[in-house]
């Protein structure tokens, strides 16, 4: 009976550990969250949510504010236009550079928010006569400037993490949207989960941003292969090409090509 004892306790831990690991996620996607949000979307007691909250904030890494919590370097990062999601800069800035190669002078485009389409954003120098629809702030700004470019932004509500807009308003912008090419971001790639993110509030955007282009290009780094977050937005025959770097494997960019899905590699310096 004791080992019985231990071994649920254990594997009660070991629930909440991973149950943590998706509440910072979902944070560190959307920069905040109520507690009977999180109690609805992880299926547990609100009590539960606010241990783990507590146990988050001990580590650091969140506040805690009456009904909810945000994440602790939201406000900074905001402050001074910073991305939260900026690992693996080398293999997002390979793939930015790959991507505008497939960006010709004259198209329309839309840019989706995050750092790797960021990267896209950033080579764009030297384009002409594009026509920009993006619901991130930073691209906006980024690219707002640059003579000959028409950047149209659309409305929402802001989200810190990403600096990009999203909800109801963000995704009704493309109702009447039609452009040559999206560039999508994604949170994990996986052949049973299909496309996934870390939250709920943009998979209506990332679904009428889809609606709206003709061919669209899903733009992300191999860690994100094999991976699978809270939200799903759907199958990986939603996209036709795929950017990626260096580090998808043999089998798996054999697997993307079964399916009809055209694979480009960018060449990671290293």
């Amino acid at each position: 009976m004791a080992n019985r004892v231990i071994s649920s306790k254990g594997q009660s831990n070991l629930l909440g550990q991973r149950r943590r690991v998706r509440i910072l996620d979902l944070l560190q996607e959307e920069g905040s969250a109520r507690v009977s949000e999180l109690s609805r979307v992880f299926a547990v007691s609100e009590p539960t949510i606010r241990q783990d909250l507590d146990r988050l904030q001990d580590d650091g890494l969140i506040v805690r504010e009456y009904g909810g919590a945000f994440l602790k370097s939201t406000p900074d990062q905001v402050r001074s236009l910073s991305l939260q999601h900026t690992e693996n800069m080398q293999r997002k800035s390979a793939i930015g550079r790959k991507v505008a190669e497939f960006v010709s002078d004259g198209d329309t485009i839309i840019l989706d928010a995050g750092s790797t389409v960021t990267e896209v954003a950033r080579n764009l120098e030297g384009k002409r006569g594009l026509t920009i629809v993006t619901n991130a702030l930073n691209i906006a700004l980024l690219l707002g400037g640059h003579f000959g470019f028409e950047v149209m932004v659309t409305g929402g509500e802001f989200k810190g993490p990403t600096l990009s807009l999203t909800g109801e308003k963000a995704a009704a912008f493309f109702d009447k949207v039609h452009v040559a090419k999206l560039f999508l971001a994604a949170g994990g790639i996986s052949f049973a989960a299909g496309l996934t993110y870390p939250g709920f509030s943009d998979i209506y955007v990332k679904r009428a941003m889809i609606a709206s282009a003709r061919q669209v290009f899903l733009v992300a780094d191999s860690t994100k292969l094999g991976k699978s977050a809270l939200a799903a937005l759907g199958g990986l025959d939603l996209i036709h090409t795929f950017v990626t770097d260096d580090g998808i494997g043999a089998d798996e960019r054999a697997e993307f090509e079964r399916r009809g899905i055209e694979v480009v590699v960018a060449a990671v310096d290293k």
